[in-house]
């Protein structure tokens, strides 16, 4: 278990401070830029464990609505990642965090869909209250980091519509999240054990295409 305190903070900071993103890419694609919050809360008995959160979009939303998401979105014009995130962080779950909150990025990841998501791990401190926006989310899911790190988290699994692998995870009995949102928890997953693992290339489910 990571207890939910000062050192686990640090230790996730440091490993996110070693961590080598890659370059941005020279792809000529149209990618729109995007953010996602990796949000790090407490959970569980007297909320002593690390856990980070995962939302169910609203079933109303044009995009995607009914998935399991990291909340985030598209950047608006001139923002940064890391302004892009903690503003979708207000907008989507009320939570209002400052730059001192982020704790590091990882790579940028681009989809089927047109977006290039940057990830920004980020600290919420225990005083902070989420509020979900009902417009943009059904529910709010603290995943313990100790779920991610299970040997039988996640699984790659071959498609007939593409050469890359698709990437699931496998979070409770019966759900399974898929790429992106599985991707940048894997990847966060192998930064906490000190690894530099991509994971541009892992695919995304044909459902999730556009």
């Amino acid at each position: 278990m990571r207890p939910f305190n000062d050192a686990t903070r640090r230790n996730i900071a440091a490993r996110c401070s070693a961590f080598i993103r890659l370059a941005d890419s020279d792809s000529t694609l149209p990618l729109k830029r995007a953010a996602v919050a990796i949000v790090l809360t407490p959970v569980g008995a007297a909320e002593s464990e690390t856990a980070l959160l995962l939302t169910m979009r609203a079933a109303g939303l044009r995009a995607h609505g009914g998935q399991w998401a990291l909340p985030g979105g598209r950047c608006d014009d001139g923002e940064t990642a890391v302004e892009a995130a903690l503003r979708e962080l207000d907008e989507e779950l009320g939570l209002r965090l400052s730059a001192d909150a982020v704790l590091g990025l990882l790579d940028d990841y681009p989809t089927r869909s047109g977006y290039l998501i940057t990830p920004v791990v980020v600290w919420m401190s225990e005083q902070a209250a989420i509020t979900p926006n009902p417009h943009e989310v059904a529910s709010v899911h603290p995943i313990a980091l100790d779920t991610i790190e299970h040997d039988d988290a996640f699984d790659f699994v071959p498609i007939p519509e593409s050469a890359r692998r698709v990437i699931r995870f496998h979070h409770y009995p019966g759900g399974t999240i898929h790429a992106p949102t599985a991707a940048l928890i894997y990847q966060f997953r192998e930064v906490l054990a000190g690894r530099d693992t991509r994971v541009n290339e892992l695919e995304q489910p044909v459902f999730a295409w556009k």
